[in-house]
């Protein structure tokens, strides 16, 4: 006898809640059943198995949901025979037409709804994963923090960059004149920072009492130029400071210490910036420690980066996996229609295939970045392309109230390219454009896309925006890794681009239209290399 276990997802968070939906499931399959073969009403009864699947999904593991869909099956035939099949053979008459019909477009629903369902639970066991694996990074970065003998501070310097910023703009570049003539300066710079934590080791450096911000507050008069010299080096866009400063415990102990802090390239991660503290007495030893932890701390980050990309995997899988939630909401309702509109359904249905095979192409591909890659070239039809890909932003561009606009000249020649990278970068870009005017809350959002022939060996693809345009100052940066001008954006996606067209001999460029708005280029060669090692 097959085990509970097996079936329902009991081990999740509320797994008897889960068990619940599981019976509800099968309570409400054989409520269709009795309906569908022992009352006299007529219609597609049996679609609503379709929501007892559905129901299932909450509650079932892959093999569960396999055999409620045989189930929900067996039973549409069963009520199907019992009523339609015996009453014609018992009265010498063929079966009724529409009731075949309505038979097969029950059985259709339920084997459409279970591969959709099947591909929905492979996804949630890949998320969940994945929230695993950041969890175990987290917490061996954390054991990392806490348990080195180094003294380790993590502080959030955002506002004080922010700050830093904003004077850089009005024409200061020299820190220590700034400070001379404005004596509260250095007292708010220090007002700007948090300690977001701190290990055992730099308790036991400052004593447990003593506040990290306190003690450097109370060293500024003495140790002035330290703190200018790490402001400075700020606002240069240095990587790292070191510095010595003379420090006094709760304990009335005076300490010399070095200070190390390393300074993040990108203007969003100042929020968790790793300061580390080292008594110069014992400066030797202290060093290899620190060398050591500096190691480990780095091992953790780019651990932590895998996790990072994984997430930025499960963002892009939200689309088409959003885009089924919305298109199986319709397909119900097409159903629930009296009759039901079953085109509209099986249209409905045809997307959610489409979909769902975009999700796993993109799947495929992701596991092609960090493998030797096996994609094959195709002979794609650019123009046709880009139409589908418009296609498949239908729901997101509606959301966002933009308009895309496809513009092309003379048809272009098919060109041998990866079918599923060049949709994921067209993709990406549009989707950036999207944000971006979003972000700058402009009233005319318009996605322009241009296909033309370049020269006899190259096409090129447009993508322009009616946004605020690429800031001047991150246009250099605009296709580095991890750096983005986005709140809470990663900064791979036109890194990524960018490397994925270039292993095909193509390019990525981006600049402004001297109208107004960004537009990025995409250049193809018509005779692509292959994807270089």
């Amino acid at each position: 006898m097959m085990r509970a276990p097996l079936l329902f997802r009991a081990h999740d968070p509320g797994g008897r809640y889960n068990a619940a939906f599981g019976f509800a499931a099968i309570a409400l399959a054989i409520f269709v059943f009795y309906i569908d073969t022992y009352t006299d009403i007529e219609g597609a009864i049996a679609i609503f198995y379709v929501v007892s699947m559905l129901l299932a999904a909450q509650a079932m593991t892959r093999v569960g949901l396999l055999l409620a869909a045989i189930g929900c099956a067996f039973l549409t035939v069963l009520s199907y025979v019992m009523t339609h099949v015996s009453y014609a053979i018992a009265h010498g008459a063929d079966v009724d037409l529409q009731s075949t019909i309505r038979l097969f477009g029950a059985l259709a629903a339920l084997i459409v709804t279970t591969m959709l369902l099947l591909k929905t639970e492979t996804a949630r066991l890949g998320l969940l994963s994945t929230n695993s694996a950041l969890k175990k990074s987290e917490a061996r970065y954390r054991s990392i923090f806490d348990c080195t003998r180094v003294a380790l501070w993590e502080r959030d310097y955002s506002k004080l960059y922010n700050y830093l910023s904003i004077i850089r703009i009005r024409g200061v570049t020299n820190i220590g004149a700034y400070a001379g003539s404005n004596p509260r300066f250095l007292d708010d710079c220090l007002g700007l920072i948090r300690v977001v934590a701190a290990n055992e080791a730099a308790s036991e450096l400052l004593g447990s009492r003593s506040s990290a911000i306190n003690v450097l507050r109370a060293a500024v008069h003495t140790e002035r130029q330290t703190l200018i010299d790490m402001l400075q080096a700020i606002m240069d866009g240095k990587r790292i400071f070191e510095g010595n400063v003379r420090l006094r415990t709760d304990s009335g102990e005076e300490k010399l210490v070095l200070i190390s802090i390393n300074l993040p390239e990108d203007p969003a991660a100042f929020n968790r910036v790793v300061v580390s503290m080292v008594d110069n007495t014992q400066r030797e030893m202290a060093l290899k420690a620190r060398v050591e932890a500096q190691a480990e701390l780095t091992k953790a980050a780019k651990a932590a980066t895998v996790g990072a990309m994984s997430a930025s995997l499960a963002h892009e899988l939200n689309q088409p996996l959003g885009a089924n939630v919305v298109n199986a909401q319709t397909l119900l309702r097409w159903l629930d229609r009296k009759p039901p509109d079953l085109s509209a359904a099986r249209r409905s249905a045809e997307r959610m295939v489409r979909d769902s095979q975009r999700a796993s192409e993109i799947i495929h591909n992701a596991r092609s970045l960090l493998a030797p890659s096996t994609n094959k070239l195709e002979i794609v039809d650019i123009d046709e392309l880009i139409e589908e890909t418009i296609g498949l932003m239908e729901h997101e561009l509606q959301r966002s109230r933009t308009e895309a606009r496809f513009a092309h000249g003379a048809k272009l020649p098919p060109v041998s390219t990866v079918k599923i990278e060049l949709q994921q970068v067209l993709i990406n870009l549009i989707t950036n454009a999207i944000q971006a005017m979003e972000e700058a809350g402009s009233r005319e959002r318009i996605v322009t896309i241009l296909s033309e022939l370049e020269d006899c060996d190259h096409v090129s693809i447009v993508v322009r925006d009616t946004g605020p345009g690429i800031d001047p100052d991150a246009k250099d940066k605009l296709f580095s890794p991890f750096f983005t001008t986005k709140a809470k954006g990663m900064g791979m996606g036109l890194s990524i681009c960018r490397s994925t067209l270039e292993a095909r001999g193509g390019m990525l460029d981006g600049t402004n239209h001297p109208e107004g708005g960004a537009i990025f280029q995409i250049r193809l060669p018509m005779k692509p290399e292959m994807e270089h090692a």
